[in-house]
């Protein structure tokens, strides 16, 4: 199904209390575990157990973020290999284009890559680990109606502009995942295109954006459901 939009005019239009504080105290060591290397091989072995001690109680660390497409799982560009920034905890700035608002960032549950070409193509993942698979369903569904209404609301702010959309339909991957086309083009400039792949699998929903110049005639919608795909995949390892 194809959704064109024309040219029109724009319408005018309580935190948890907070525990208090328990007292520092210093815990001094034996002689024989802060000097292991005076004390022989019984002090180096009370060192051990100590630090391992330690390092039991030390709080747990954030989960790792999921697996992130690689540069070489994108759509190949024809005159330019992708490269990748570090995946990044939080949201991109500035965030995926419609999509502004519509991804939390959760502390620790958020996480981003960017990439690009020598050219005009770039790309940018955002994955979003929820509570529960039922707050990730919630999100994904709002992601798609960002993405199924962007060139309406880019419309509506640019109403000398124009712009079309692309339903292309649902990938076999994960829990859920589809994949959405926008081409816009504002007055007396170039034309531009994305591809929005946005799936979840449990309770990880990923959102990938590439983005070019051109219209939705030059987007590989081929290639990008197969990213998509694979995005999916890389999200369980």
């Amino acid at each position: 199904m194809r959704i064109r939009t024309v040219r029109r005019t724009a319408p005018h239009g309580p935190a948890p209390s907070a525990r208090p504080a328990r007292p520092r105290r210093t815990v001094r060591l034996p002689r024989s575990v802060r000097a292991p290397g005076s004390a022989g091989p019984a002090g180096a072995v009370a060192a051990a157990a100590a630090a391992l001690a330690l390092l039991s109680a030390a709080p747990a660390t954030a989960s790792p973020a999921p697996g992130f497409l690689a540069p070489d799982q994108l759509p190949p560009h024809a005159s330019s290999p992708w490269r990748a920034g570090d995946v990044t905890d939080g949201l991109p700035d500035p965030e995926p284009f419609c999509m502004d608002g519509a991804l939390p960032d959760e502390p620790g549950g958020t996480h981003h890559r960017v990439y690009g070409t020598e050219y005009d193509t770039g790309a940018v993942q955002v994955t979003v680990v929820s509570r529960t698979p039922e707050a990730a369903g919630e999100l994904a569904a709002r992601l798609e109606r960002r993405a199924a209404g962007c060139a309406a609301d880019w419309q509506a702010e640019n109403p000398d502009g124009t712009a079309d959309g692309q339903d292309y339909g649902t990938v076999d991957a994960g829990d859920s995942a589809h994949v959405y086309g926008v081409h816009t083009a504002p007055p007396e400039s170039e034309h531009g295109v994305s591809l929005f792949g946005i799936a979840r699998e449990g309770s990880t929903v990923t959102l990938v954006r590439w983005a070019q110049m051109g219209t939705l005639d030059d987007a590989p919608v081929d290639a990008f459901r197969g990213t998509t795909a694979t995005a999916v995949h890389n999200l369980r390892h």
